[in-house]
């Protein structure tokens, strides 16, 4: 292939090899800002939210026990990439191309070029992966395809691409990062749930505890009376009564401390932060279940929740197990099995319970919502998201399964 020799403006030849290196350099960067402007070939979605929820949940590409997997993986396959690149495997090109006439120049211009495009290949993927979300796995991926491609038009006069093994190293590299970030979201969730449930259950301990104290104390008081009594001939059937009382007591507290699967299994909701028709299924090993979903209406949302139902089942596990699998296609949240809230109405649960238990001591149809109802009428713009969050719950309402 011969060039013509141009003149660098100062009456000198310019280097024909150095012109064409330029007119290249400044190709590949006109067509990486066309690239980055959606304006060449197939259009990239960018948008990671849309993204994520046109691909609905998560799924492993390399299903691995781990992080420390993942990271142990991606060790190894690093030092893959770099082989190649060693090797010069990681592009291809002719080793035909001429340049002046010349095979060796030609040879010259397509290495360096080789290394330029490679350049700004790797570039594209250091980027997809310093920027990787679970959300964005896909744009990433066809973001590095978009690159490849791009290459191999610019460099099909020389027959040069990225290398098919190159690539889909690359590739997998995107997909074990996902993968790896997604774990680690997931132990870091796993964990902190396992602190709370922890710190919830030395809560607990320290409730029987207290109340075991307590018993033994008014029982040794109980018994004293009885002795005094006694000794003097005399008698005092209330504190027998209360004596056996206590001695009831003393067992269920015994019971509680043994059975970890005894509690409260609660139906609350929230309408002023999820609005209506969404309710809270949960279970709580608290003497007292409504502290607990006290501290459930904390910082965290912005007013408290309504107690719908409250049922002590001395299996409230297997209970609280059986509410979550029935509503399990109405959960607001599909990515994450653990959270405990559903698309239903206190008395779609309610009716659900019955079936289960035979029957509720403690049931409250309608939610006070006393906050919401207080402050709703002084918000922004009241009767745009006022109704807004007051409808939003019936128009998300699944449909009852039959």
């Amino acid at each position: 292939m011969a060039e013509q020799t141009e003149d660098d403006g100062a009456g000198t030849p310019a280097d024909p090899f150095a012109v064409r290196i330029a007119q290249l350099e400044a190709e590949n960067a006109a067509l990486r800002s066309r690239l980055a402007a959606g304006d060449a070939g197939e259009s990239v979605v960018t948008d990671d939210a849309a993204v994520l929820q046109s691909v609905g949940i998560y799924r492993y590409h390399h299903p691995l026990e781990s992080a420390a997997a993942y990271k142990e993986r991606l060790s190894v396959l690093e030092a893959r990439i770099s082989a190649l690149v060693v090797e010069g495997r990681a592009i291809e090109k002719s080793n035909l191309f001429t340049f002046n006439n010349s095979l060796a120049q030609g040879r010259r211009m397509t290495d360096d070029l080789s290394k330029l495009m490679l350049r700004a290949y790797n570039a594209e993927a250091e980027n997809s992966l310093r920027t990787l979300r679970a959300g964005n796995v896909e744009t990433a991926k066809s973001r590095l395809e978009r690159s490849r491609t791009a290459i191999a038009k610019l460099g099909k006069l020389m027959e040069m691409r990225i290398s098919d093994a190159f690539h889909e190293l690359r590739v997998e590299e995107v997909e074990l990062t996902a993968d790896w970030l997604m774990k680690k979201q997931e132990e870091r969730e796993a964990q902190r749930e396992e602190r709370a449930r922890l710190r919830e259950e030395a809560k607990v301990a320290k409730e029987l505890a207290d109340q075991r104290a307590q018993l033994d104390k008014e029982r040794a008081h109980v018994l004293n009376a009885l002795a005094l009594l006694e000794g003097n001939g005399g008698a005092d059937p209330e504190l027998l009564v209360r004596l056996a009382e206590i001695d009831e007591a003393i067992k269920e507290n015994d019971f509680r401390a043994a059975n970890i699967r005894a509690g409260y299994v609660y139906v609350i909701s929230n309408e002023g932060a999820f609005g209506k028709n969404v309710v809270k299924i949960g279970l709580t090993r608290r003497l007292e279940p409504r502290e607990r979903i006290a501290e459930l209406s904390g910082a965290s949302v912005p007013f408290r929740f309504d107690i719908h139902a409250l049922h002590y089942s001395d299996d409230a596990v297997s209970l609280e197990t059986e509410l979550h699998k029935h509503f399990a296609d109405r959960a607001l949240n599909r990515a994450n099995p653990r959270k405990e809230f559903f698309f239903a109405t206190p008395a779609e649960v309610r009716e659900v319970l019955l079936r289960k238990v035979g029957n509720l001591l403690e049931y409250f149809e309608d939610a006070d919502a006393l906050e919401f109802r207080q402050s709703v009428g002084l918000w922004p713009q009241p009767h745009a998201f006022a109704q807004r969050l007051t409808t939003e719950g019936e128009q998300n309402l699944p449909a009852q399964p039959s």
